[in-house]
């Protein structure tokens, strides 16, 4: 059953959200050479303490940590470690989430550590974050689940993926419900499976962590023995976006963007629900 959420829970979650964006501001000034992830977790937890916020990933389903710190091949759910150092040239993913009273944001990108990244990379991770925003703008009244999916691939595969080949769009993981959990109905495959149907209809109070990742290879992944940590099966490295979106009665709300995501829609042509926290 997909949870549909009144304008009050709404405002909620958008608390969470700005939290989640806090997050990512910090992590992202943090994630220089010669850090560890495990730094990166310490400087998520400091931001959630301030915001007298909970973390939605500790502890969930036994993960050990405040945040996901994903290195390079590693697709997603890495976890922070003091082992793990950042070098120059890395690209890492970081995922996270906050809890305001019940409710959850979900949000997660892509940084570049120190320079000297080859413009392969470089696109990666903007096709990996302009194919989110392509899913955000099909968040309309009456579209379905499907038409989210199939904007998200459209995107990807119309990109000319430098050196020539095919970018991977991962099979295994994709976006999610969210609400009064961090994982909920409905499963959001980055890519169209007409056996899965159409899904449901978008309706005012629709909630979807919308969140594509991508590899410069193969879309086939494997998790290593430490039953989290997954990795592209040829060792291609790849890129995660993801933001936490409500679809309103006004349009759509993106509620882990600092201003709701009213300037990146603009450029679509879409007008950014209002932030009901002014």
């Amino acid at each position: 059953m997909v949870q549909i959420k009144s304008p009050e829970q709404i405002a909620k979650m958008r608390e969470a959200g700005l939290v989640v964006a806090a997050i990512h501001a910090a992590t992202r000034e943090a994630a220089v050479p010669g850090a560890s992830t495990k730094d990166l977790d310490q400087v998520a937890r400091k931001v959630l303490a301030e915001h007298n916020a909970k973390p939605n990933f500790l502890g969930y389903g036994g993960f050990p940590a405040t945040i996901c710190t994903s290195v390079n091949e590693v697709v997603v759910h890495g976890i922070p470690s003091d082992d793990v150092v950042l070098k120059d040239g890395d690209i890492i993913s970081i995922d996270c989430g906050a809890i305001i009273d019940g409710w959850h944001g979900d949000a997660a990108y892509t940084a570049f550590v120190g320079s000297g990244h080859s413009p392969e990379l470089v696109e990666l991770s903007r096709v990996t974050e302009e194919s989110m925003w392509a899913g955000i703008a099909a968040m309309k009244q009456g579209n379905r689940l499907v038409d989210v999916s199939r904007a998200i691939e459209t995107y990807i595969r119309r990109q000319p993926k430098p050196g020539g080949g095919k970018y991977g769009i991962i099979e295994d993981y994709g976006g999610h419900g969210i609400g009064s959990e961090m994982h909920m109905d409905p499963h959001l495959l980055n890519y169209v499976d007409r056996r899965r149907g159409k899904g449901p209809k978008l309706v005012p109070g629709f909630c979807l962590a919308i969140e594509p990742m991508v590899s410069l290879g193969t879309p086939r992944t494997e998790v290593l023995s430490d039953d989290w940590t997954v990795i592209t099966t040829d060792g291609t490295w790849s890129s995660h976006w993801e933001h936490s979106v409500a679809l309103t009665e006004q349009g759509p709300l993106v509620l882990t963007a600092p201003d709701g995501g009213k300037a990146k829609l603009a450029e679509l042509g879409i007008t950014a629900a209002p932030d009901p926290l002014g």
